[in-house]
């Protein structure tokens, strides 16, 4: 069995990490991809995200409607910043037999060798990175490069000035924006992601 983790702040969730995920799904002949919604990514402490529980609704919403994917809110229940390698060993844990891969963004290959544990990690999953189209830190992960131009940061940009996000997120997380009011401060730094 072909597995693959992808883990993140998902705030929000939007249709490039759906398209991105849908591909390596086809490419890598996965049986499933995990979403896995951070409680708190120990590389963003500075800038708290939206509340773990809109956060997890909007994940569920946007990926309800694929049979291969699901959602795994381990990382949520855990106190302080999510460690990938703790989620990778509670995997490992459950599915022993099973091929992990987990996805990073090109942007996250510059500094995976400052995640905790990390030689291990390379040990039990096959890193696969998500290019979308720019350059990024060179690496012999395998990669799955689709030109997606959508971001959480641009997302949250569009919200705080009332732009529309039409077509950048599924409706139904567009419709969970809108009811929790998210992101709607504009004088809120707006963290990059």
């Amino acid at each position: 069995m072909n597995i693959a983790l992808f883990g993140g702040t998902f705030d929000p969730i939007h249709h490039g990490h759906l398209i991105l995920a849908r591909e390596a799904l086809e490419q890598l002949a996965l049986d499933r991809v995990v979403f896995i919604p951070a409680a708190h990514s120990p590389h963003k402490l500075a800038h708290p995200p939206s509340p773990a529980e809109v956060r997890l609704e909007m994940v569920r919403v946007a990926v309800a409607d694929e049979p291969r994917f699901e959602v795994d809110e381990e990382e949520l229940q855990r106190t302080g910043p999510s460690f990938t390698i703790d989620t990778v060993e509670a995997w490992r844990r459950r599915t022993p037999e099973a091929a992990l891969f987990y996805f990073i963004g090109h942007d996250n290959v510059r500094e995976l060798h400052t995640w905790r544990r990390f030689t291990e990690l390379t040990e039990r999953v096959q890193f696969v990175v998500f290019g979308r189209g720019e350059n990024g830190a060179p690496h012999d992960f395998p990669t799955i490069a689709r030109r997606v131009d959508i971001s959480a940061t641009d997302i949250r940009a569009r919200v705080a000035r009332s732009d529309s996000i039409h077509y950048l997120v599924p409706e139904s997380v567009r419709a969970i924006i809108a009811a929790h009011g998210l992101y709607q401060d504009h004088h809120t730094s707006i963290p990059k992601t």
